[in-house]
């Protein structure tokens, strides 16, 4: 048994509890086959003292220093904090900080942790992302990095950023399936009482009105279409399950959740293609017959599109022994 994966989460005053309080919750359900945790978490602070939050209480936090000096993973939580939000500089002992960390550290931001980064150099010609709300701000102060705001998370290997509060619990999520694959994700999110999993590009719920259902939505046929993955479905047959026509429930659908019915259900045979590769040893065209992607040529495709890889290369990456 290897050590657990060290996590140091950066409290900067004023800090957002819901942010801070994210990766011990989702890292610290992480665990093996035998139940021992994968990652050892550590809310600090650079001076070892309290942590102020914007919603008017503190956080004690750790008081070890050598644990906040060579984490694998830091993570920088949603602040207040003003220069990097207003003129994009950073208080001297928090940029030597940054600057100091060990080369290979991994780097995670949540919500306006973006700034911290930014402010530091750390995002200069890079992708990320942060709140929606404060896009605006950040481009202005920040034109170096290639910000998107539209998706709930940006990984990009060592350096990674998410939206706004609840993305940062996917964001952890998909951490840990990178780093251990489907089946230890999606036990931390049972365990949790989250989605196992988000897409990464899947657009940030920006201000708009709430759909008014009546109580007719699509989540019943959602949960029917996922029983029925490996079966043929057509709009038609969708639209009859929820018992409307295929207008309104193409409406109702996107509504409710930002994309069309054939779309989302294209997300989800992909998705559980890559659940079957990581945890089968099925061949990959009875997965992609399980999954409702006909063949391993239209598996292929799918998963080139949307992850950049093949499933052969998928599995030899993901299967965990």
């Amino acid at each position: 048994m290897t050590e657990p994966h060290r996590v140091v989460v950066l409290g900067i005053s004023d800090v957002i509890g819901f942010d801070v309080a994210i990766p011990p919750q989702i890292f610290g359900a992480a665990q093996d086959s035998e139940h021992r945790p994968l990652y050892d978490v550590r809310v600090l602070s650079l001076d070892g003292g309290p942590i102020g939050t914007t919603k008017g209480f503190a956080i004690m936090p750790d008081r070890d220093a050598e644990f906040l000096r060579e984490p694998d993973t830091l993570v920088v939580p949603g602040t207040h904090l003003a220069g990097p939000r207003t003129d994009g500089s950073l208080p001297p002992e928090l940029a030597e900080y940054l600057a100091e960390l060990p080369a290979g550290t991994r780097i995670m931001s949540i919500c306006t942790g973006a700034f911290v980064l930014a402010a530091a150099g750390l995002l200069d010609g890079r992708p990320a992302t942060t709140h929606w709300a404060h896009a605006d701000g950040f481009r202005r102060l920040y034109p170096r990095v290639d910000l998107r705001p539209d998706v709930l998370f940006v990984d990009d290997g060592d350096v990674l950023s998410s939206a706004g509060v609840a993305a940062g619990i996917d964001l952890c999520l998909h951490v840990i399936r990178r780093d251990h694959g489907s089946e230890v994700a999606n036990r931390a999110a049972r365990s949790n009482v989250v989605p196992p999993w988000r897409e990464g590009g899947q657009s940030q719920f920006v201000e708009r009105p709430l759909p008014d259902t009546g109580g007719n939505g699509t989540a019943p046929t959602r949960a029917w279409m996922l029983d029925r993955l490996a079966e043929p479905l057509t709009l038609d047959a969708l639209a009859a399950h929820a018992r409307t026509s295929v207008r309104t429930f193409t409406r109702r659908f996107r509504e409710e959740t930002g994309t069309s019915p054939l779309e989302w259900l294209l997300r989800q045979r992909v998705e559980h293609a890559r659940h079957l590769l990581e945890s089968t040893d099925l061949p990959v065209d009875e997965v992609a017959e399980r999954a409702g992607l006909t063949d391993a040529s239209s598996l292929r495709k799918h998963l080139r599109r949307r992850l950049g890889t093949s499933p052969t290369a998928y599995r030899r990456t993901f299967r965990r022994t």
